[in-house]
């Protein structure tokens, strides 16, 4: 039971010190975790991501703002260089090894909930091409045609920018109907992302990695013809 005691409480200091954006809290915690043998992989998921989908959230309620998210993500990569060489194979053949591309779309500006993200798919083993911000619609087939992804993850933050995701879906499926592709974003619903032919839709970014996860082993299986 010690173990998992410990375990619990270093969870909890790593996700409190991205929350706090405490470089050194969140360090300390991350050697502990090496030093007492506990995993590496869960530690990052389930210590600092989880303490970074609570950040997210307090951006969402305006509490805070960009300067604390990228106090927040430092703290992040703090323990992630701390953490990173210790993953062990074994964590590695649970996690998917994929590609994904990523970016807002044109006419939109806002890129830290994408920036959260991308953050979530390397944490978890993707090879992210990231776009970066008001991505012209184009600019996202030419990239998965370029780089093979399987997956597509376009951001929106508002309700006018999110009709070109629309087409974006249109021109990719066209050239490659077997891509999935995510949408995400505050104006964006399940409902929309059925509508406009997505694949899937992420409300948060642990929920964006996770769909994704889903949708990769949806792609091998039809892959393999089951």
């Amino acid at each position: 039971m010690g173990k998992e005691k410990l375990r619990e409480e270093l969870l909890k200091e790593l996700s409190d010190g991205v929350v706090n954006f405490d470089e050194d809290k969140v360090a300390e915690a991350a050697k502990r975790i090496v030093e007492e043998g506990l995993g590496a992989y869960d530690a990052i998921m389930n210590g600092m991501a989880a303490g970074m989908e609570i950040v997210g959230d307090l951006y969402d309620k305006h509490e805070y703002f960009v300067p604390e998210l990228l106090l927040c993500a430092d703290a992040l990569y703090a323990g992630l260089d701390i953490l990173r060489p210790h993953i062990k194979s074994e964590d590695l053949a649970d996690r998917v090894k994929g590609q994904v591309v990523m970016g807002t779309v044109q006419g939109d500006v806002h890129d830290i909930g994408k920036n959260l993200i991308k953050m979530m798919f390397e944490v978890a083993g993707f090879t992210v091409h990231d776009l970066g911000r008001d991505v012209p619609l184009e600019k996202f087939v030419e990239e998965q045609v370029r780089t093979d992804s399987e997956i597509v993850a376009l951001s929106a933050m508002m309700t006018t920018t999110m009709m070109g995701m629309k087409k974006v879906v249109e021109m990719i499926k066209a050239k490659n109907p077997d891509v999935m592709i995510m949408l995400g974003g505050a104006p964006v619903t399940k409902d929309v992302a059925t509508l406009f032919g997505a694949d899937g839709y992420a409300e948060s970014a642990g929920n964006a990695v996770q769909e994704a996860i889903k949708m990769i082993s949806r792609l091998r299986k039809l892959e393999k013809g089951q």
